[in-house]
């Protein structure tokens, strides 16, 4: 089947015997599993709160709806982000009623804290920075520009489990209000779907909690005794969503866990065969990182001329890439930023996302190098 850009690896074994601890509790939803793995989590990074989703997408749309709510932002209100991202990040500030502002991107592929500070106006309310690919780009410098602007900071760490900078995981910085990470089955803690929400404000996290379900002030774990008595009085406080995550899930995101640090060791090494191979190309253009040797790299990148030519060379020779991610002013409904990120835009058309993945061997990753190296010559 070829080399595939991703490929999950799960520890199959000790996967099903956490499942199967669910299935014989016969209980595979809200509660049990995923208090568990949020502790876990909590443990793990060093964040005062976390509560478990299904996606981190619905962790995205919950923290600019908190946060909006919070601090009172009116609809047409900006909030400052990037257009290198996947589209989830932005449509959760439209869905909010809110305009995406876009500001271009450093040689990280994050926002450019130069234009960050440019594109704040009277109506700017926050910033949505991207940990591009695990990346930590200049996360210190907007820090210090949303306190600078009295802003709110919004961290999509969906790229940036395991990722640390001086030992310390970037989410848990103080001036970052609230940072979400993605467990989706291709990132580098993998269940089938899942994420994590990690308010700095306890108040806050404790209200998220009952808008992931459906506004209900008590939930389904919690209403039931180990007598087995079921509590069915409660109250709803919110017009909430099912954005919950589950057991089962749960289940497999504690066993990934164990694996995560040593799995992201295993990347960088790989990581370091590709720049090793790379390098000496002037044709090629890596991709770098602050922090390389802390790094999640959950996706490796370089950009080179004939993007396209390159994917369909590599394509032949059963290599199979990506592309991460289109410019989101191409998109219809963020056009209006289109010409404001020439960086951006550039840079879109010519990243190729390779292979990285823990199916991985060294001589393979050498092997997908050269053959990028004999195309781009």
């Amino acid at each position: 089947m070829g080399q595939q850009v991703f490929l999950p690896k799960f520890h199959i074994e000790e996967c099903l015997e956490a499942v199967r601890e669910c299935l014989e509790k016969g209980w595979t939803g809200l509660g049990y599993k995923t208090v568990e793995f949020e502790e876990a989590w909590k443990e793990y990074t060093g964040h005062t709160n976390a509560h478990f989703l299904n996606s981190n997408t619905a962790g995205l749309y919950l923290a600019v709806e908190i946060l909006k709510e919070k601090y009172g932002w009116a609809d047409g209100d900006e909030i400052i982000s990037t257009p290198i991202t996947f589209v989830s990040t932005n449509h959760a500030i439209l869905h909010q009623n809110m305009k995406v502002k876009f500001a271009d991107v450093d040689e990280f592929l994050c926002l450019d804290p130069a234009d960050v500070e440019k594109k704040i106006t009277e109506k700017t309310r926050a910033v949505m920075f991207v940990g591009y690919g695990g990346r930590f780009g200049r996360l210190d410098e907007i820090i210090a520009i949303c306190e600078k602007y009295n802003l709110k900071l919004i961290l999509d760490a969906a790229h940036m489990s395991g990722t640390r900078v001086n030992g310390v995981f970037p989410g848990t910085l103080n001036g970052i209000d609230v940072t979400v990470y993605s467990f989706q089955a291709v990132k580098n803690l993998p269940t089938a779907d899942s994420g994590m929400i990690c308010f700095a404000d306890s108040e806050l996290d404790s209200i998220c909690r009952k808008y992931s379900w459906l506004g209900i002030n008590k939930d389904t774990y919690e209403r039931t005794s180990s007598t087995g008595n079921y509590k069915w009085r409660y109250d709803v406080d919110y017009l909430g969503y099912k954005y919950h995550g589950n057991s089962i899930m749960a289940a497999l995101a504690l066993t990934q866990l164990k694996y995560l640090d040593s799995d992201n060791a295993r990347r960088r090494e790989m990581v370091k065969i590709y720049d090793e191979c790379l390098a000496s190309n002037n044709k090629i253009h890596i991709i770098p990182a602050t922090y390389e040797d802390e790094c999640s790299f959950h996706i490796y990148e370089i950009a080179v001329d004939d993007r396209d030519a390159l994917m369909n060379f590599l394509a032949e020779n059963e290599v199979f890439t990506g592309v991460h991610y289109r410019d989101n002013t191409e998109y219809g409904m963020y056009s209006y930023g289109q010409g404001t990120c020439p960086r951006a835009h550039e840079i879109s058309k010519h990243i190729v996302t390779l292979p990285l993945h823990l199916g991985l061997s060294d001589d393979e990753v050498r092997g997908i190098a050269n053959l990028v190296n004999d195309f781009v010559g």
